[in-house]
């Protein structure tokens, strides 16, 4: 790894303690933490008040246990002078006649600053009034503690020399409220919000308490790292069982519920990603309340020469997991009819035109097509599916074709193309046997015209086919199968079509209909512009053109939603595609995927309207506006030097 691309590992941990025996507490901790060291770990936070434990109660009041956790913070910072790791830990800590539960921040040996906590509960079975002041109620702004003078506020930030790092805190029962400080930290540059929790267990709190984290850290476009202690805190009415989190923009990194007492859990955040989202989503800032923000240099730097701990997808597009997997595609395919439906409901019109060639974006739009007209509650008749054989069409894909538009019970009509084009190659006198991109496209444009003069006639709209990946690349005709009246599939990427179709013919359908949908799941991509081959059999294979849709999709997603750089493009494709596909088709495909992206923009300034269903989004209404003649020079330099 010769960048680090900017990401940063960060753990939590979960210490095996012993209530009120601070020496102890302190072992387990410096043990954890050069374990983490030694995994190249950046940033880790323990649990609230880890130090004496949280359960002390009228213990707080001890001069003895508030005197021996100052001496055991000591311990631990003459213990990891030499480890370049920013820690933070849970302790009580005198101030200002109060005694405040507060998160302290070391690194190298040296007390960073001191956060106290803001909201202290004092409900059902939290007391934390009875020995802890809120930090409203601080009056000084640097303490001493160890030996040193010390930034002491709820309003600190750790800011990196080294890298785009923040670092805030909120300790526990900050998350909880209504408006966490988090929400004011991360609108002053914090991407990182530590949460030192000492939550006990009650029947449904952990799924809360993950809801919590995670939607905190969606709201505010951040990484969340959330501990709490864990069993050994437990006693009298209450039990701990620890919950170790780390949530980057609304998704889980890493979870652990109940883990192994005097264990970590790590991850490496994406700290450019989450400065791309703020700066995307621009309402981010939009109302920024002025607050009294002290910043903290820190020197971490980002992670280099790591092994990356991280889950990179390789089809982002598509939830990896199945249940998941099931609910989306149900979802997708209700707003993707329930799109149609609108346009056909409010410009009055009763029937749809389509093409059907027994590929999958066409079978797609027909399912859409078909259950647009069942909210409609108007015949399936009403829609005009045409199959328009040409002179690459094989028996497997217009058989398929048949038999979808047959057992749905649309109109079904069979227009070929081949005399039209023969007469159209001699008018412009291109030979037959030349085939070229005119012999293609010449086809490509006869069908659309087909369809068009057809939804005059019917005096319906058409009903667009082509896919987002395929207005990605390009691979579409100008004036042909790019155009339609409205297109149904328009922000589907290739990869999730396979899926949806496969979904509606498992969950859906049954008989003929099912057999023929999970053929057409099984058929290569192909345009059929081109002869079959001897034994009528599919020769032009779209991926031998434009790559693999996996990659591209790929390359796709992270330049767009990520908008990440293509050397970290490339370098998140090789783990993901690790022993798939070799690093020089990698590059080779994302070359291409450059080049096709930039020069073919011009198809996508004139798209029809169309559907949008996820993030991303290539509609120039809407999601993407880009100059036609762009240049792709910038971004191939980057990749030859790669080379």
């Amino acid at each position: 790894m010769k960048k680090s691309y900017e990401y940063v590992r960060v753990a939590v941990a979960v210490p095996k303690i012993k209530i009120a025996d601070t020496n102890n507490n302190v072992k387990e901790i410096l043990s954890i933490v050069k374990n983490a060291y030694l995994e190249n770990v950046k940033v880790i936070v323990f649990p609230e008040l880890c130090i004496t434990g949280y359960t002390c109660a009228d213990l707080f009041n001890q001069k003895t246990l508030i005197e021996s956790s100052e001496d055991a913070l000591n311990y631990l910072l003459n213990e990891t002078k030499e480890l370049n790791i920013l820690i933070a830990v849970g302790m009580p800590v005198k101030a200002d006649n109060q005694l405040f539960n507060c998160a302290v921040l070391i690194q190298n040996g040296d007390i960073l600053g001191i956060v106290p906590k803001t909201y202290v509960p004092n409900y059902n079975e939290f007391y934390e009034k009875r020995w802890f002041a809120s930090s409203t109620s601080r009056v000084s702004v640097k303490i001493n503690l160890c030996g040193q003078e010390i930034p002491f506020s709820e309003n600190l930030l750790f800011k990196d020399t080294r890298s785009e790092l923040c670092i805030g805190v909120d300790v526990c029962e900050d998350l909880w409220v209504n408006i966490p400080p988090s929400s004011y930290h991360t609108l002053y540059g914090a991407n990182l919000i530590l949460n030192p929790s000492a939550s006990n267990e009650t029947i449904g709190k952990p799924d809360y308490r993950r809801d919590i984290v995670r939607i905190q850290s969606a709201k505010c476009i951040t990484s969340y790292a959330y501990t709490s202690a864990g069993e050994t805190e437990s006693t009298t009415d209450v039990v701990f069982s620890g919950h170790a989190l780390i949530t980057e923009n609304g998704s889980i990194l890493k979870e652990e519920r109940s883990p192994e007492e005097n264990e970590m859990v790590y991850a490496d955040i994406d700290i450019a990603k989450l400065t791309n989202e703020r700066i995307k989503f621009n309402s981010f800032m939009s109302r920024n309340e002025e607050r009294d923000y002290q910043y903290v240099e820190i020197n971490l730097g980002y992670n280099e020469n790591i092994e990356l701990k991280r889950y990179i997808d390789a089809k982002p597009f598509v939830p990896s997991d199945k249940e998941e997997r099931f609910k989306r595609c149900k979802e997708i395919i209700n707003i993707q009819a329930t799109g149609l439906y609108q346009r056909l409901s409010k410009i009055g019109a009763k029937k749809a035109v389509i093409g059907i060639s027994g590929g999958l974006d066409s079978t797609l739009a027909l399912i859409v097509t078909v259950e647009a007209f069942k909210k409609l509650k108007q015949p399936l008749s009403n829609i005009v599916a045409v199959t328009m054989p040409g002179f690459g069409t094989t028996d497997r894909t217009y058989n398929n074709a048949q038999t979808l538009m047959k057992e749905l019970g649309v109109t079904t009509k069979e227009i070929s193309i081949k005399e039209a084009c023969i007469l159209h190659y001699k008018d412009i006198g291109h030979d037959i046997n030349v085939h070229d991109i005119t012999y293609e496209n010449v086809q490509a444009r006869e069908r659309t015209q087909i369809l068009m003069d057809l939804s005059n006639k019917e005096g319906g709209i058409v009903v667009g086919t082509g896919d987002l990946s395929e207005l990605a690349l390009g691979w579409c005709t100008y004036n042909g199968d790019q155009m339609s009246m409205y297109g149904v599939n328009s922000s589907i990427p290739k990869t999730l079509v396979r899926y949806l179709v496969k979904w509606y013919a498992d969950e859906v359908t049954t008989g003929n209909i099912k057999e023929a949908l999970l053929d057409v799941c099984d058929t290569p991509v192909s345009p059929e512009l081109l002869p079959p081959d001897k034994d009528g059999n599919i020769q032009q294979f779209t991926e031998k053109t434009v790559g693999s849709y996996d990659l591209n999709d790929f390359f796709l997603f992270n330049m767009l939603r990520n908008g990440y750089e293509p050397e970290k493009i490339y370098y998140l494709a090789q783990i993901a595609f690790k022993d798939i596909y070799a690093k020089e088709l990698i590059l080779k495909t994302l070359k291409n995927f450059y080049k096709r992206f930039f020069t073919q923009q011009f198809k996508r300034s004139c798209m029809p309207d169309g559907v949008k269903v996820g993030s991303v989004s290539l509609s120039p209404r809407g999601d993407w506006r880009m100059p036609s003649d762009a240049s792709y020079n910038l971004w191939l330099e980057k990749l030859d030097n790669l080379s």
